[in-house]
């Protein structure tokens, strides 16, 4: 009989089921664990990636592709104001009229008169470019160093000639265009010696604020010049200009138009008013002397009528000698 002493008690911790397969042996029929490859074969369903990162609530509401990267988008800007252009037809310029009435004539030889305003050209430029330079700081978009007016002391001086050739010059320079403006409302004349046709102008911009003065500007067919009628005649011109409306009306024509010079053929400083309330928006002023016929007490009551000009000039024509013997155009064989 075997002592009961010597028979090993259970562990406390072990279930029924335990004991006995540790008693019969019942463990050797276990399975083996089986270890897996790393790499499951073909077929298998691969492992699960890890879930991916919350995101953020503001993203959240997004579809996919808005979550990839982006490359910046650039700021849209906002459209500047189109200066004051030429948004219609091209007009052809009379060439033959200039011809006959002693003008300029785009495209066509050298001539003395050519080159007598090429030197005055050359000046304005000049002048205006220094004024430029010098113009208030805080008025930086200022257009009055651009400006020029063309006036005289009395009607039949030629202030309309020397403004149609000085334009018709300026505009075969490579830098700057040129805008001719006929502000001689009263009795406008650039139109009929360009050969171009009426239409609304200046005057009538400056009395509807309706009206954009850039979209009565004339595109003519001679490259870098373009035309500003004047527009419907009225007995109120002299206090259309005196008003707060001008200015802007002014600025317009040369708004995003740096290389722009803009010149105005005014009515007699003498004859009408009008002269004078040009010459404040202007950097420049010629005052168009015909030799022979301009007295000097008219020649200095019109400086004084333009004195809101900051720059006064003279200009002599019609003159058939040369105080300094130049002979202009004489290279070309044009002497005169």
């Amino acid at each position: 009989m075997t002592e009961q002493t010597k028979i090993p008690l259970p562990a406390q911790n072990d279930s029924l089921i335990e004991r006995a397969v540790e008693s019969f042996g019942w463990g050797q029929f276990a399975p083996r664990p089986v270890n897996l490859p790393v790499h499951l074969p073909v077929g298998l369903d691969a492992p699960r990636a890890a879930a991916p990162p919350v995101v953020e609530a503001e993203h959240a509401a997004e579809p996919a592709e808005a979550l990839t990267p982006r490359s910046p988008q650039p700021q849209v800007k906002a459209q500047p104001v189109r200066p004051a252009a030429t948004p219609g037809a091209v007009h052809a310029i009379d060439r033959e009229h200039l011809s006959g009435q002693g003008f300029i004539v785009p495209e066509a030889s050298v001539t003395a008169t050519l080159e007598e305003f090429r030197i005055v050209k050359r000046q304005l430029l000049l002048n205006a470019a220094e004024l430029r330079q010098r113009e208030d700081a805080a008025t930086p978009a200022s257009g009055r160093a651009q400006r020029v007016l063309i006036c005289s002391p009395h009607p039949g001086e030629g202030k309309t000639y020397c403004a149609v050739n000085l334009a018709l010059a300026m505009a075969a320079e490579k830098d700057s265009e040129v805008l001719l403006v006929d502000a001689d409302f009263a009795k406008p004349s650039v139109l009929s010696a360009l050969g171009l046709p009426s239409g609304r102008g200046l005057m009538d911009a400056l009395a509807d604020p309706a009206i954009d003065v850039a979209e009565l500007v004339l595109a003519t067919d001679v490259p870098g010049l373009m035309v500003l009628p004047a527009g419907e005649a009225t007995n109120r011109d002299s206090e259309y200009l005196s008003s707060s409306r001008t200015a802007g009306v002014l600025d317009r024509l040369t708004q995003d138009a740096p290389h722009r010079i803009v010149i105005f053929d005014s009515p007699p400083a003498l004859a009408a008013s009008p002269a004078a309330e040009l010459a404040k928006y202007a950097g420049q002023a010629v005052i168009v002397c015909r030799a022979d016929q301009t007295g000097q007490q008219s020649l200095e009551d019109a400086i004084s009528l333009l004195s809101g000009c900051p720059n006064i000039q003279l200009l002599l024509n019609g003159a058939n000698f040369s105080p300094s013997g130049r002979r202009f155009g004489a290279y070309y064989g044009y002497g005169a």
